[in-house]
């Protein structure tokens, strides 16, 4: 392995946290990802050195904020080895990206009678919208079912298909049970029938490399702050020519080439998506956290939170009582589970008495948890700082909790 966790750890400055006299054993990085010293320092030094507003100053600090702002841009488009910076849209975060593309490719694109295809395993910032918008439209909402293992029914997917398909908008990665769907496949079988997809990569980009190009995917969206930066940021990719023939998200400043009462004439995009002042520390922070992850062996990385996933994994599968939801191959380093006996609420609640902080609930997926028959569970989820020492806190903590409730 070509890093040190050891070593890592100490770039992270909550890791040393206490929780009561507890050492603090982060295990919620599916709900937010924490951020290395030098993501916390670009925040401090933007609002210290650089703090303006962009685009419309002419001064010196407006330039040099500009400057760093569409710097970052350029980065991100690098990271997702888009075609061009002018494919990346700056937003709020995932919920937002989402939102952004049904009020715009929705309204300009999908008509009544027209399908949508999303899956069962969707977060409901990829299920809402949706509705909202056939309810508005007129359009059909069309769900892609899981196996017992919560992958995918490719089949059916299939089978769902037509030419009224006009979008296909699933996640990369499960956020609540951490399987990784194909979605090379699901990308080709819906352009097949001239379709557009669309990948919520939240609970992607995080954990391994993301070559949109490669993929062909026509839209793709994720949040800064599950990428080790700043919460009030996200992405959204597009092909720049789906991009060019959108209508605006929202009117306002700086998204305009001229204003009269007579008419607006919009900027060509990505210009055109962000209207008023953007979250500039956000963005910068976002590249940071960027050039932080470019720095290591992400192979290396990769291959470290697979071992953590696979011990852990193992570790809890021990544990009289304790039922793994979400049993598939392919996933991210993330374990969501049920006890016998024992609410997950409460599981997470005497957890975090030994300073261990898991996620319960239903995650944002009931639609999912339906299908396995519970009302929540219990999620512990892994980045590249954890280590198999955590894990073992975990599990013995949670072997008392068996006993406990038994």
């Amino acid at each position: 392995m070509s890093f040190d966790v050891t070593k890592i750890r100490e770039e992270f400055p909550i890791l040393a946290t206490q929780v009561g006299k507890k050492p603090l054993v982060y295990l919620d990085n599916a709900a937010t990802t924490q951020k290395p010293q030098e993501v916390i320092d670009v925040l401090d030094s933007y609002y210290s050195e650089t703090n303006a507003n962009i685009h419309r100053g002419v001064h010196h600090l407006a330039e040099k904020a500009t400057e760093a702002y569409e710097q970052s841009r350029r980065e991100v488009a690098q990271f997702i080895h888009a075609a061009t910076e002018d494919e990346v849209i700056f937003v709020r975060g995932t919920t937002e990206g989402i939102n952004l593309i049904a009020n715009t490719f929705g309204n300009k694109f999908i008509e009544a009678g027209d399908e949508i295809i999303i899956s069962t395993m969707e977060h409901h910032a990829n299920i809402v919208p949706w509705q909202l918008f056939c309810e508005a439209r007129g359009a059909v909402l069309k769900v892609i079912p899981v196996s017992d293992a919560g992958e995918l029914e490719m089949d059916s997917y299939e089978s769902l298909l037509s030419e009224r398909t006009k979008l296909v908008s699933v996640v990369h990665a499960s956020n609540s049970l951490g399987i990784i769907n194909p979605v090379k496949s699901i990308i080709e079988k819906a352009h097949g029938v001239g379709a557009k997809v669309l990948l919520d990569g939240a609970q992607a980009v995080g954990h391994f490399p993301v070559d949109v190009q490669e993929l062909d995917c026509d839209f793709y969206v994720f949040s800064g702050h599950k990428l080790f930066s700043a919460t009030g940021i996200g992405v959204v990719y597009g092909k720049y020519d789906l991009l060019d023939s959108m209508p605006p998200y929202q009117g306002g400043g700086d998204m305009i080439s001229r204003v009269s009462f007579e008419g607006t004439t919009y900027k060509a995009p990505p210009g055109r998506f962000e209207a008023g002042t953007p979250h500039i520390s956000g963005a910068i922070a976002l590249a940071a956290s960027i050039r932080y992850l470019e720095k290591q062996d992400r192979a290396a990385l990769l291959d470290y939170e697979h071992e953590l996933l696979e011990y852990a994994t193992e570790s809890l599968s021990e544990i009289e009582g304790l039922k793994i939801i979400g049993t598939a191959a392919k996933k991210v380093s993330l374990v969501s589970f049920t006890m016998e006996g024992t609410h997950p609420h409460d599981v997470a609640t005497v957890l975090d008495a030994d300073g261990i902080a898991v996620r319960a609930g239903h995650h944002c997926t009931q639609p999912l948890l339906q299908r396995f028959g519970v009302p929540a569970t219990a999620r512990a989820s892994f980045a590249f700082y954890n280590t198999r020492e955590e894990i073992d806190k975990l599990a013995q903590a949670l072997t008392k909790i068996q006993v406990l409730f038994a």
